[in-house]
Formats: structure tokens, C-alpha cells, sequence
């Protein structure tokens, strides 16, 4: 059974080791233990839904619950302190692009706004049921899950857009093939949200992010269906797919999604690499993507990342074995971490990973081997929910990510550090701050930043402590010249800063473009694009 406040499956539970209580305690203070509010209690005051009946549509207060937060913080407040706001006032579960014509008819019909829904993975708000007099209908994509075509001669494969990671790697392994696509959400995201957040998996570096799989498909919206065609390149004007990839839900819903698959890999590793400081770090991911060594990910933590990442691993012994042993080999208190993996047939993996290991020698790397590559690839969807143990220990986490060409990587890292690490001092309290560059360019990196501190356990100031900090960390992307979103979307929560990015004339670019295929306005109202000035 899926949590309903908090992340994944309700049987997996991470224990946190005492080293890492210690080391948290250490550095922000001891967390106090939260006592969350029950399912019951978050749906004793849902109101009842003001939609009108219909034969797809379910009105029931806990299904409407399920499906109105996502993963967000203050989506977590609302839920683990049952004040859970504005709930949607129905959820449609339809099994074809016909039904949700059907409901975006309804919808129409009855004034209603639509939010569609895939996963709810999300933590920028996509799933915000916006306040006020407007009926709410929530689309849940589920039950579209299955591989609809598989054409090998062109390697496209066609989904429904509700399909979960787990369940679209499945039905492409049965016939050779895979997708490739790993987001840290992979269990529980869907190809539809990928597509309409721009998502980046963790092995893109091989496999393309999901601008690069997607290759065409199906949106049903407000004013008829969008059918975009498949072409394997295409001089004819604008690209209908870029119209698609990144519209949260904004233009109508993706039913279906044509997507580019490749054969699976014969041969895949993962392969640990320290390096003395970060500079040099730096220096040698950016030789090797700059030099095309044809690796499937790169990813690289900072100081204080690679401390964190030791200690929570538990194994104290283990780990003071090798901390003596990279100390001989020059990596000390500033050691960097990096994870290399390589993907495909046996000959180009050990190719890639020579040339890799090469590299990474003349920037003073000392390679170990497997064994974390190894542990990380078998824990790699559940380091998540550490966010559900550290939180009932009374520490909450919060990420945010950005990308930005090398000129500006390192300064980019050290101001959202120091921005976070600062935002909470009114309040007395301190933010223990880690970075890793997810994903590697030539060009440049995304740089994915993590806070750990310490709840309040009171909803209104724990909500006033993340926005403080959120909008700490937004501003230092914004004034450090990078995208406030790799990988995450826009949403709610970054709608505010997407105008420095995109400027005045690409927001009315936006906003024409909505207006086109949903004239009323009804689409996921609120998400994506900032507030028009008055």
C-alpha cells in the first residue's frame, strides 16, 4: 500500500543508523520526534465536493486526499499535520483517451478546473488545488499503463502516459528492450510526467533526457486532440513535441506517449572514484563528457556531500578502513565522490571505463572499484525514504536544482550553500548543506543541492521556515545566472522566478500558446506560469 503522507510503499521503513543521529545532532541540533495526524483525522474536514455526478468521477474525502499533495514540503506539513487546505472535489481514474475526452467535456460543461495527475511525485507543487469557487476535477492517469506498439525497425514504443517507471521497464524487458530513463522517483512517476516536466534520469548521459526519448503521442485538450507525429528529424517549422515537453498539464493531458527505446545494455557497472578536492573533481567530469567518453552517468558530491553520504552508510568500521586508506592516497577532509557508471556491450563498457579511469589519474582520482557502485545501484530508489525517518526524528530535508554552463558551477554551488545555510539564522537554527552535480554536459552541470534542519513541529512555523529558505536558495539561482529547474518542472513553487529565465516576451509566448488550446483557462490554473500583474 502506498503512504499516504510520505514517501513509497508503507512496508519499507529505513532505519537511521546512531552515527548519522550523532552527526546531524552535531551540526543543527537534536531533532525532536513529530507526531503526525491520522488518515482519519486529515479527511474529517474535507467539505463535500461541489462537482456535479458522473459515472467516472469519485467524490469519496479519502480519494479526493490521495490524490490533492504531492511531495513538496508544504505538502508534507499539510498532511503530516492534517492541515491539508483546499482538497480536489473529485478524481476520474478513465482508461482510454476517449474517457478523458469525455471528462475534459464534463469538465467543460459544469465549470470545473482539471488538474491531471500521474504518480504525484512531485515537489513543486503541480498537484496544488488552487482556493476559491471553482470545482476542482483531478485526472488520474493510472489505469493508461500499457504498451500499446512496439516498433522494432524504428525502436519506438508507445505507451499509455499513466504507465508507472517500474511498469514500462517491465513490458519493454519482456521484448529485449529498455527505455532507460531513471529518475530518483522512477517506482512511482509515470512517462507522462516525465514528459510534461522536462525529467533528466540518472543514467541521461547515455540514455538522453526525456526531451530526447520522447518522439511524438496523443493530448487530449479543451479544444480538440493534438496529435503529434513521429519523425526521426524534421525541418518543418515549429516542433509540436516542444510543445508538449514542459506544459505541466497547462495545455490539456498527454494519453499517449511515443518514446525511443534501445536494446538493454549486455553489460552495465558502476564504479566509485575519490579525488582530493573539488577543483580537481570538477576538472576531471568535465575532461570526460568534453571528451565523449561514452559513460552512462556521471555524478559527482561535494566535500561535505561525501562526508554525509560515509556517514549515513553505517559500517563504521568499513568505512574507517577506507578513509585511512584514501588519506594515504591524498583524499583527506576534502575528498570528493564520484560515481561513474557504463552501460551496453562488454567491449565499449571496458572502453569507456579505461578512458574514464584514465582521466581521472591525471586529476589524482584513486579508483576503488565496485562494491559501492554496486550497494548504490541496489538502493538507488531508497535513499528516498530516509525522508520518512529522518522526519520522524524531527528533521526535515528539501532539495533544489539547477543547471548552468562550468564558468559558474563552482560559484553556483557555494552561494546556494551559503544562502541556505543562513536562511533559518532569525530563528536560530542552522541548515546542514550538501551539493552533488547530478548531470553531466559539455557545456555545463546541473547542481543539486540538499538541506537537512530541524522542524519546529508547529505547521505555521515549519511553513514559514521553508519558504524562507526556498526563497533564499530561488533567489541565489536566479542572481547566479542559472535555470530554476533542471530536472523538477516550474509548478507553484517556482513560478515566481521563472520570468528572469524565460523574460516578459517569452512569458506572453507562454501564456498565447495556453490560451490557444484552453481558452478558459481551466488546465491546472496557477501551475507553471507567475502571476499576471495587475
Amino acid at each position: 500500500m502506498k503512504r499516504w503522507n510520505g514517501w513509497g510503499d508503507e512496508s519499507i521503513e529505513l532505519v537511521v543508523n546512531a552515527d548519522a543521529l550523532h552527526f546531524l545532532e552535531q551540526r543543527i541540533g537534536a531533532g525532536v520526534s513529530q507526531v503526525d495526524a491520522t488518515l482519519a483525522q486529515a479527511c474529517s474536514g474535507i467539505p463535500a465536493s461541489r462537482l456535479p455526478q458522473h459515472r467516472l468521477v469519485d467524490t469519496n474525502p479519502e480519494a479526493r486526499l490521495r490524490c490533492s499533495l504531492g511531495h513538496s514540503l508544504p505538502d508534507w506539513l499539510k498532511m503530516r499535520s492534517g492541515n491539508v487546505g483546499t482538497v480536489t472535489d473529485g478524481v476520474a481514474y478513465p482508461e482510454s483517451s476517449e474517457q478523458v475526452r469525455e471528462l475534459l467535456d464534463y469538465a467543460q460543461t459544469c465549470g470545473a478546473a482539471v488538474i491531471p495527475m500521474g504518480g504525484g511525485t512531485s515537489v513543486v507543487g503541480h498537484l496544488t488545488v488552487p482556493a476559491g469557487a471553482q470545482a476542482v476535477l483531478t485526472i488520474n492517469m493510472s489505469r493508461l499503463c500499457r504498451l500499446i506498439n512496439l516498433d522494432r525497425e524504428a525502436q519506438l514504443a508507445t505507451f499509455g502516459a499513466g504507465v508507472l517507471g517500474p511498469d514500462l521497464e517491465a513490458q519493454l524487458r519482456a521484448h529485449g528492450y529498455t527505455l532507460g530513463h531513471f529518475p530518483q522517483s522512477f517506482e512511482y512517476s509515470t512517462l507522462g510526467g516525465w514528459v510534461v516536466t522536462r525529467s533528466s534520469g540518472q543514467q541521461s548521459l547515455r540514455y538522453g533526457r526525456i526531451e530526447q526519448l520522447f518522439a511524438g503521442g496523443r493530448v487530449e485538450t479543451p479544444t480538440g486532440t493534438l496529435n503529434v507525429a513521429t519523425f526521426p528529424a524534421s525541418a518543418a517549422g515549429t516542433d509540436l513535441r516542444e510543445m508538449v515537453l514542459g506544459s505541466e498539464g497547462r495545455i490539456g493531458i498527454l494519453t499517449e506517449a511515443t518514446v525511443r527505446v534501445t536494446p538493454m545494455p549486455q553489460q552495465e557497472e558502476f564504479h566509485t572514484i575519490f579525488f582530493p578536492d573539488w577543483d580537481q573533481a570538477q576538472d576531471a567530469v568535465r575532461a570526460m563528457v568534453q571528451a565523449k567518453v561514452p559513460l552512462s552517468m556521471l555524478r559527482l558530491a561535494n566535500p561535505v556531500e561525501t562526508l554525509t553520504t560515509l556517514t549515513m552508510a553505517g559500517h563504521k568500521s568499513l568505512i574507517g578502513a577506507l578513509e585511512t586508506y584514501l588519506g594515504w592516497r591524498g583524499c583527506k577532509e576534502q575528498k570528493c565522490l564520484l560515481m561513474l557508471g557504463a552501460s551496453g556491450q562488454p567491449a565499449g563498457v571496458r572502453h569507456a571505463l579505461k578512458e574514464a579511469h584514465r582521466i581521472a589519474r591525471r586529476h589524482q582520482g584513486v579508483a576503488i572499484g565496485q562494491a559501492m557502485g554496486k550497494k548504490w545501484k541496489e538502493n538507488r530508489f531508497r535513499n528516498v525514504y530516509l525522508r520518512n525517518a529522518l522526519w520522524l526524528k524531527g528533521y526535515a530535508i528539501d532539495t533544489v536544482e539547477t543547471a548552468c554552463d562550468w564558468t559558474r558551477v563552482k560559484p553556483m554551488m557555494l552561494a546556494l550553500e551559503s544562502a541556505a545555510t543562513h536562511a533559518l539564522a532569525q530563528d536560530g537554527e542552522k541548515v546542514h548543506t550538501y551539493t552533488h552535480l547530478s548531470h553531466i554536459y559539455a557545456q555545463g552541470a546541473s547542481v543539486y543541492t540538499t538541506f537537512a534542519y530541524r522542524l519546529a513541529g508547529d505547521y505555521a512555523k515549519d511553513l514559514a521556515r521553508w519558504r524562507r529558505l526556498k526563497t533564499a536558495v530561488s533567489e541565489a539561482i536566479v542572481a547566479n545566472g542559472g535555470t530554476i529547474s533542471h530536472q523538477h518542472g516550474v509548478g507553484v513553487d517556482h513560478a515566481p522566478y521563472l520570468e528572469a529565465e524565460k523574460g516578459a516576451s517569452g512569458i506572453a509566448a507562454m501564456r498565447s500558446l495556453f490560451h490557444h488550446f484552453d481558452p478558459s483557462g481551466m488546465m491546472n490554473p496557477g501551475k507553471l506560469l507567475p502571476a499576471e500583474k495587475p
